[in-house]
């Protein structure tokens, strides 16, 4: 592997531990290493038809533990310079982790939606010479990639699900069924966990016998046996006399695995006398089991969900007793600790929580699912810092509510449900943001009385979500609904009230009828000069948006008396440099210019660029855009020198503090090359959209509107 490849490998996501004592599968998973080859798809799928289904114990035959195997394997051996890992249970969590990876590979801060970001990605994998694999695991959805999908000659996709189906239809991808260890498999498997004490193997072949080989059972009954003083044989007559009890009450003999978890629970119990073990298993039971954060077991939540709590002696939490309880049931083979992450996070088997969460009384969920959902909010961050840092957040808050539905919506929609959605915002992860909103309204009408203030509080982030999403009749008919929700229970000229016309507005104008929003926000106005003053910060931004809808509508004459009047207003009361009062100006500035005063918004963009820079930096992207708005200034106003000096500068900035493949930086390179054109550097013009082109077909989703006017240009310079 050559230096440059070796220097940009990355990895992005968490890959689970290998379960203790788990070897290769030399029997039942030979060939899959030489199958999976660069432009290779491949399905693990369960090897039995009656495997599918979340709630049958026959589809846990190892398929993750496999896909791990092969990764590493992949990575250790240098053949691959990029591993993904995703858990990809959902279209929020796929979308999470090609933002994530995107910023890895691209090296450049994710802009736009993730799903602009995730385009980015699924082009660069198609192109990239780079040796990358992507593991989809436990994929629920094929229609979760719609438009996702990886491919490319440099790559690697393997992707394990419960449904043997899961990829059919889909051209290209090879399934394979995966089934139970053979004889030597469990065998290695069941022996490595008691290398220490060997007389605990004597009986081992009747115990695989037993057991059937399945993967789950073995692996539990391995962790009882080496955490006590039985051996192989004595397990299996506990586990003969067991299955036994399960089937006649069940009328059927239950799988392995159905019954070994039961004898994991009383070795758990043994380990750790006392209810935390039971309580601790429901707890994880509702959560995600494909990755728990640690901090949630150290939070005030769970420990007095444990019984224990903040004494009067002290305001921290101690952690020990529910890591006791984590430990215990760790040792019995009912959890995985990844310690290889800080903090460290749980999995739990998928079929196993079903089983557990059916055992549970509702008596004993209940608490179990408060509890969790307000651990969740203690450790979930105010700040998130990327589209990808609260993905695991979301993913345990979507089990919790897909496992606890009742207890989420006893007393309203719980608040986890509405920080769980405020991230999707906050994420830009518009289309999955849109569908969370719209499920959740649906619940409002449905478990909720009429009127009840969640209901609303929810119909505000519908109208929000698709208005980001770019569904500008959906944003007005919510927004419509909300104000009229508003004015029924506020009174006129509450922020409230206020905040919700000039949203109603800006939808308006995203729908090309800024008439409408012109009316909405001068009625917006008059309510904030009426009841918060005309001088009141609130009014003047309300300004401001009514400027912006007059000059949507074609009243530039409009929008720059109103914007002159603010932007007075502004530097009287808040300051000449302040934030606020700079954006104001800016504003006037693009209106002087949309009017043909060029000398005016010159003037304007040069004042609100020296405050910027004084204000926020060179640096900052405000500053970078002010700047390139006072290069189409300049233009209009026929300064070409003084825009190509100003071009060229703005140019190398932005590449410097974005990067090169920024679309924002793209967009500004652009403009450099119609410069070019316009000064008679024909050639420099044609070399330069000539290599954006390519740039922004590989950065840029397909069909963006920057390339098409690119390839345009090129066309139209060409024929000239």
């Amino acid at each position: 592997m050559s230096a440059e490849r070796g220097a940009q490998r990355f990895r992005v996501g968490e890959v689970p531990p290998l379960a203790e004592g788990y070897t290769d599968r030399p029997d039942t998973a030979r060939g899959i290493l030489e199958a999976l080859v660069p432009g290779a798809t491949l399905a693990l799928v369960p090897g039995s038809a009656f495997a599918e289904g979340p709630s049958n114990w026959l589809g846990a035959c190892g398929k993750t533990q496999i896909a791990v195997i092969l990764a590493e394997s992949l990575w250790r051996s240098g053949a691959i310079d990029a591993l993904i890992w995703i858990s990809a249970t959902s279209r929020a969590s796929v979308l999470s982790a090609y933002v994530e990876a995107s910023a890895a590979a691209l090296g450049i801060a994710p802009a736009g939606t993730a799903e602009s970001v995730a385009a980015r990605l699924v082009s660069w994998l198609a192109t990239t010479d780079q040796q990358w694999l992507i593991v989809l695991d436990d994929l629920q959805d094929q229609t979760d990639l719609d438009g996702l999908w990886p491919e490319g000659p440099s790559g690697r996709v393997l992707i394990t699900g419960m449904q043997a189906s899961l990829t059919s239809g889909r051209r290209g991808t090879q399934a394979i069924p995966v089934g139970f260890f053979s004889v030597r498999e469990a065998l290695n498997c069941l022996t490595e966990r008691l290398s220490v004490n060997p007389a605990q193997r004597h009986g081992a072949i009747d115990l695989i016998e037993a057991l059937g080989r399945e993967p789950l059972a073995l692996a539990q009954a391995a962790s009882v046996v080496a955490n006590s003083t039985l051996a192989c044989r004595d397990y299996r007559d506990y586990f003969a006399r067991r299955r036994q009890q399960i089937g006649v009450a069940a009328g059927e003999v239950p799988s392995a695995a159905a019954v070994t978890w039961t004898l994991s629970l009383g070795q758990a119990e043994s380990l750790l006398p006392g209810a935390s073990v039971r309580l601790m298993l429901v707890l994880v039971a509702l959560l995600d089991g494909h990755g728990i954060p640690g901090a949630v077991f150290s939070t005030s939540a769970v420990s007095a969900y444990l019984g224990g709590g903040v004494t009067p002696f002290s305001a921290a939490v101690d952690p020990k007793p529910a890591w006791d309880a984590l430990l215990a049931i760790e040792r019995a083979g009912l959890v995985s600790v990844n310690r290889a992450v800080s903090p460290p996070t749980i999995g739990v088997n998928s079929v196993l929580q079903a089983a557990i969460r059916l055992a549970a009384p509702a008596n004993v969920q209940e608490p179990a699912a408060r509890a969790a959902a307000s651990a969740l909010l203690e450790i979930w961050p105010a700040d998130e810092t990327g589209p990808w840092t609260a993905a695991s957040l979301r993913l345990n808050a979507a089990s919790l509510h897909e496992a606890a539905p009742d207890v989420l919506w006893a007393d309203g929609c719980h608040p986890v449900l509405l920080r769980a959605g405020r991230s999707l915002d906050e994420a830009r992860l518009v289309g999955p943001a849109v569908e969370y909103w719209r499920d959740l309204s649906a619940r409002c009408d449905t478990k909720l009385i009429p009127g009840h203030p969640d209901a609303l509080v929810v119909a505000a982030h519908l109208a929000a979500a698709y208005l980001a999403a770019g569904y500008a009749a959906e944003a007005v008919h919510w927004y419509q609904r909300v104000l009229a929700e508003r004015g029924r229970e506020l009174a006129p000229g509450h922020p409230a009230i206020i905040a919700a016309r000039v949203n109603l507005a800006k939808a308006l104008v995203m729908a090309r009828e800024p008439g409408d929003a012109v009316t909405v926000l001068q009625r917006a106005v008059t309510e904030c000069e009426q009841f918060r003053g005309a001088n009141h910060s609130d009014t003047l931004s309300v300004r401001d948006e009514l400027a912006a809808a007059h000059q949507a509508a074609g009243d530039v004459k409009a929008a720059i008396a109103l914007l002159s009047r603010n932007l007075a207003d502004r530097e009287r009361l808040q300051g000449p440099r302040d934030a606020e009062t700079t954006a104001t100006r800016d504003r006037l500035a693009a209106a002087f210019l949309a009017e043909g005063k060029n000398k005016d918004a010159i003037s304007h963009y040069k004042r609100a660029l020296s405050d910027r820079e004084r204000v926020l930096g060179r640096d900052h992207p405000d500053t970078l855009t002010t700047m390139a708005n006072l290069v189409d200034a300049y233009r209009a106003a026929g300064r070409m020198p003084a825009a190509m000096q100003l071009c060229e500068q703005c140019c190398a900035e932005s590449e410097r503090v974005l990067g090169s493949d920024h679309a924002d930086t793209l967009a500004r390179l652009a403009n450099l090359a119609y410069l070019f054109y316009a000064v008679g550097r024909v050639g420099d013009s044609v070399a330069l959209l000539r290599d954006l082109a390519v740039r922004c077909e590989r950065v840029l989703p397909a069909a963006d509107p920057l390339t098409e006017t690119i390839r345009q240009s090129l066309l139209s310079i060409g024929d000239s």
